[in-house]
């Protein structure tokens, strides 16, 4: 069984870290990201991000030796990966996906054909990567966004998937929401280049990220260049033609957000659709059930706060668990850091508790599913904790499985693993990275469910709104 991906992202720094990387292009930064600031006012070293990313062999790589074919987890390694309870299966390196970088990854399963397609996002736009049989990926093709030349690459973009839709924003100047129908990917089996986008939105220009509710049909719209760079609000009724619904702004901007329609211990609040965002410096809890009308319910700091990034609830709505980008690299914490926060009470949330790793790498995206933490901590790769009702309320965490796509001295850098996508019903797990490309990779199936109270199903991701929609309703497409 083997596996393969990476990819730096969000930062500032990730600009700094990639000129270092050999025959990468000049990366622009985004102005909507509030990291610029950090790099701006001298508390983020370019030089010294630059020099961990170099000591951490990221820029001597030679994507061209690393190993295409998989591998199992033997004695702590899967070929040249450092490893336990994961194999890798297989790698698409960023020359066949089409790109000079890697950031998100996603993924759509065929209701009609029951195939599993990873939708991985890079600097010139997104790759279309069947991973059915995860031994043999094969890449379909790609939509190339806001491209005109090696000197206009852009980190950052964002997928999502609804209704059999992939929606890619980027913070590319003017990039819009483009929007490609999926189903075009029936029937293609071989790589058929550049396909053109079935729709552009153009409510707005450029976004750091875009999530959607797919029980309700919405979309949101974050870290853009409208709504104050907060929650923009988008009914998918018509996936191909989104409409406006209602902007939040009340807490400035919006790093990363899920939105749910709560079903957790909050009676008051079950049923309502509800936004966790991650706003910089706290979590912030918002009702945007009246889209008109959205209510901030709370807004929870911590003390070691340096950049609030993005966390996912657990299965019962009880508990979100979040990152934060610069801790590490401005020191507030001494290692890697995963908080949880008790939301048992949306309005006044417990304290929130930090989880410390053994590694000192910066944490990435995060996302929770059938009673498992995936967490990508770049130059740390794929960490995958488990817990307990319990141990959430000690802030106790257990690592029971790691993949490192970036194999070598650990560093905190942005380089390696961006985005994990855990979600396919087969078990195969994708992992876009920053510099090498993407992994496929499958977990010890003796970590998987069944678990105990509070930790999901293992069912569907439609079957609970905290889990993303990989293949739209199930009796569709």
């Amino acid at each position: 069984m083997h596996g393969l991906s990476k990819h730096p992202i969000v930062l500032i720094l990730a600009a700094a870290a990639l000129v270092a990387v050999a025959a990468t292009p000049t990366l622009q930064l985004s102005p909507n990201d509030g990291k610029a600031r950090a790099v701006a006012s001298g508390e983020i070293d370019v030089e010294a991000m630059q020099e961990a990313a170099v000591a951490d062999g990221i820029a001597n790589a030679d994507a061209a030796s690393i190993p295409v074919g998989g591998a199992d987890c033997t004695n702590g390694f899967a070929g040249p990966y450092p490893c336990e309870n994961v194999d890798l299966e297989s790698i698409v390196h960023l020359a066949e996906l089409g790109g000079a970088t890697g950031a998100d990854v996603w993924g759509w399963t065929d209701g009609k054909t029951g195939r599993e397609i990873a939708i991985s996002s890079m600097t010139y736009g997104m790759a279309f990567v069947d991973v059915t049989d995860p031994t043999a990926p094969q890449v379909l093709g790609r939509v190339y966004v806001g491209w005109e030349g090696e000197d206009d690459d852009v980190l950052w973009r964002d997928v999502k998937v609804y209704e059999s839709h992939a929606y890619l924003v980027s913070e590319h100047d003017a990039t819009n929401l483009v929007i490609f129908d999926l189903t075009r990917l029936r029937g293609v089996h071989s790589d058929q280049g550049e396909f053109e986008p079935d729709a552009v939105f153009d409510g707005f220009g450029s976004a750091h990220n875009i999530a959607i509710n797919t029980e309700t049909g919405y979309a949101y719209v974050v870290g853009g260049d409208v709504c104050a760079g907060g929650l923009y609000m988008l009914d998918l009724s018509e996936p191909t033609a989104p409409t406006e619904a209602g902007c939040f702004d009340g807490d400035g901007y919006t790093h990363d957000v899920q939105c749910v329609v709560y079903d957790g211990p909050d009676a008051e609040h079950r049923g309502d659709e509800i936004c966790f965002a991650s706003n910089e410096d706290t979590l912030t809890i918002v009702d945007v059930t009246d889209k008109a009308n959205p209510v901030q319910l709370s807004r929870t700091g911590y003390p070691s706060a340096a950049y609030t990034h993005q966390g996912w609830l657990t299965d019962d709505h009880g508990t979100f668990v979040f990152g934060d980008e610069l801790d590490e690299l401005l020191g507030t914490v001494s290692a890697t850091t995963t908080y949880i926060a008790d939301v048992s009470d949306l309005d006044a949330p417990a304290t929130i508790t930090p989880f410390t790793h053994e590694t000192t790498s910066i944490d990435h995206n995060i996302y929770v599913h059938k009673g498992l933490i995936f967490e990508a901590n770049y130059s740390a790769g794929l960490r995958v904790m488990d817990f307990t009702d319990e141990s959430l309320a000690d802030g106790e965490l257990t690592q029971v499985a790691f993949f490192d796509v970036d194999p070598g001295p650990e560093a905190p850098a942005f380089a390696g693993a961006w985005t994990a996508y855990p979600f396919f019903r087969s078990g195969t797990i994708v992992l876009n990275s920053f510099d090498s490309g993407l992994f496929v990779l499958t977990l010890d199936e003796s970590l998987l469910p069944p678990h105990g109270k509070g930790k999901g199903n293992g069912g569907p991701p439609q079957d609970r709104g905290n889990r993303p929609n990989d293949g739209g309703r199930p009796a569709d497409r």
